[in-house]
């Protein structure tokens, strides 16, 4: 049954990915731009997003570290607060014509994204019960299908807005996108973090670390996430360089992003009938798909529909990978445990954001798709180990 604070706190958490989630779009689509106007170095024009990329999985760890000693409301709070900053610092290098100064500030978003990623585990925290916490997670990915209508107009609306400082306008927007959801943060009422003689109960990270139950749901989550980001990275650049126009690549990207966060909607249903890893798997199976729809041609039909699969698969192989996570640790475990999963994902974000645009050059987009193809496989053959594993167990309990 659902009670009136949990449908709040879910309600409050969705606005606030919407809210929040809308920064990433805003430095991804104008951080390359901005960089080649400031920048004195070519090569160096995609370094601010690779640094938004790198700040947030360096502030997953202590951002988690925060929400367990005082509590995600103020946690999320000073995240919101870090964003607004964000993006007041990077207009002001736009207006001063400070590369590095504008690099600061979408460096600094990423302790705010740190915070509006880990929203998915809050909506665990809100409805207690372990078999609703798949619909609860998909409940607050909805709001990234907002963020992603959100972001993108903001850009279009307000990116000439100061003329004598194109692109600043959008910056100052996404503070101000900060400010709208931190009162909406200080409103939820999450159930408070188990007390230290719960806590001091808690396992070692290491020993979690090295359970098969960990091993696979992290794994899964990182060849999900990491993959799509790379292969979302590279897909513009080899649209254009295969002759289609920016337009046709935007479109692409947005086509891509609607995939990832509309299937939202039934994504918890899914796997409260189906099972986490099977819909895991699902997820992995359509971006190996889309590898395979890249493979078939370069026309603008391949990349469209790779790029939706893509969006799927993502949502299906993250959302199911992250419902996979919440098994594997006790309450008092949970802070530290979603930390380092969110460290291995965004690390790995981050390490594809510096190398997707060099890999392209070297192999091309049909070698980057196929070698994709033995790790998705990899994966699915770890999580057919793992439902053997526990089928054989079962009998046994």
């Amino acid at each position: 049954m659902t009670s009136s604070l949990e449908r709040r706190n879910l309600g409050l958490l969705v606005a606030a990915q919407s809210l929040g989630g809308a920064s990433p779009p805003i430095i991804i689509s104008l951080g390359g731009l901005v960089g080649q106007m400031l920048s004195s170095t070519p090569t160096a024009s995609t370094l601010p997003v690779s640094l938004y990329q790198l700040g947030l999985a360096l502030s997953t760890l202590p951002a988690a570290w925060l929400m367990h000693r005082a509590g995600r409301r103020t946690a999320y709070a000073l995240g919101a607060a870090m964003g607004m900053l964000s993006g007041l610092v990077a207009a002001w290098g736009i207006a001063q014509s400070d590369f590095a100064l504008f690099c600061l500030g979408t460096a600094l978003a990423g302790f705010y994204g740190a915070c509006v990623q880990s929203y998915r585990f809050a909506a665990t925290d809100a409805v207690g019960e372990p078999s609703r916490h798949a619909s609860a997670i998909s409940r607050v990915m909805v709001g990234g299908l907002v963020a992603a209508v959100i972001g993108p107009q903001v850009v279009i609306w307000t990116r000439d807005a100061l003329p004598a400082t194109p692109f600043a306008g959008s910056f100052y927007s996404q503070a101000a996108l900060a400010l709208l959801a931190l009162p909406l943060l200080l409103a939820l009422r999450l159930p408070p973090a188990p007390p230290r003689a719960v806590a001091g109960d808690a396992r070692p990270l290491g020993e979690i670390a090295r359970t098969p139950q960990f091993a696979v749901a992290a794994i899964a989550g990182v060849v999900s996430y990491g993959l799509m980001s790379f292969l979302m990275t590279a897909a513009p650049m080899a649209m254009v360089g295969c002759g289609h126009s920016v337009g046709e690549a935007a479109l692409g990207i947005q086509w891509h992003v609607l995939a990832m966060f509309g299937p939202s909607f039934f994504t918890g249903r899914l796997i409260a009938r189906y099972g986490k890893r099977a819909i895991t798997g699902l997820g992995l199976a359509l971006i190996a798909a889309s590898g395979l729809m890249a493979l078939m041609g370069l026309a603008l039909t391949h990349f469209w529909g790779a790029l939706v699969l893509l969006g799927l698969g993502w949502n299906f192989g993250f959302i199911g990978a992250t419902a996979m996570l919440t098994e594997c640790y006790r309450p008092s475990e949970r802070a530290k445990v979603q930390a380092l999963n969110d460290f291995l994902v965004f690390g790995t974000v981050a390490v594809a954001s510096f190398g997707s645009g060099q890999l392209l050059h070297t192999v091309g987009w049909e070698g980057i798709n196929a070698g994709m193809l033995p790790l998705v496989g990899a994966v699915l053959a770890l999580l057919l180990w793992q439902a053997r594993r526990q089928a054989r167990i079962a009998p046994a309990a």
